[in-house]
């Protein structure tokens, strides 16, 4: 399977560490398996930054690795979405909240604090997040590595 990472600079050799903490499915390696999806990614990351050019990076991923990892995957958003991402976006620890090597589903939308707000302090209810933290350009699926035996896997074409 080919994945593709949106970014504004190359680089040879993925560090987790340089991945920031508190998103989506925690700290890890984000790829997408579209690329206009990831080159996206990259001009926002440009524009944030303000630095760099927008480039997508390609890698494989062989199937049967699925097998050898601890992977968790959400179809479509649902509570149990919602709640994994609360996890992982309120963790204040640094340890990963979750032991998956690889975590695949939606991403949330770019508003995803100030909903997390509301639903901590009852303004909203379960049902009413997962709607919120629909990605406003409809329902997109991000790859999360994790740890570095899920990058082994990862071969960059």
């Amino acid at each position: 399977m080919k994945l593709y990472h949106g970014t504004n600079v190359k680089f040879d050799k993925i560090d987790l560490m340089k991945s920031k903490p508190n998103k989506d499915f925690g700290r890890g390696f984000y790829l997408s398996d579209n690329y206009e999806q990831a080159m996206e990614m990259a001009k926002t990351k440009v524009e944030q930054l303000e630095t760099g050019t927008p480039m997508v990076l390609t890698y494989e991923f062989p199937d049967e690795a699925f097998q050898m990892l601890k992977v968790i995957r959400y179809e479509e958003y649902s509570e149990e979405w919602a709640k994994f991402i609360m996890l992982n976006r309120n963790n204040s620890s640094s340890l990963q909240a979750h032991d998956y090597d690889i975590v695949i589903g939606p991403i949330a939308n770019d508003k995803v604090g100030l909903q997390l707000w509301k639903y901590e302090n009852h303004a909203i209810d379960l049902p009413t997040l997962v709607r919120n933290l629909h990605y406003m350009k409809g329902i997109t699926i991000q790859y999360f590595f994790g740890t570095e035996r899920a990058l082994q896997q990862l071969k960059r074409l």
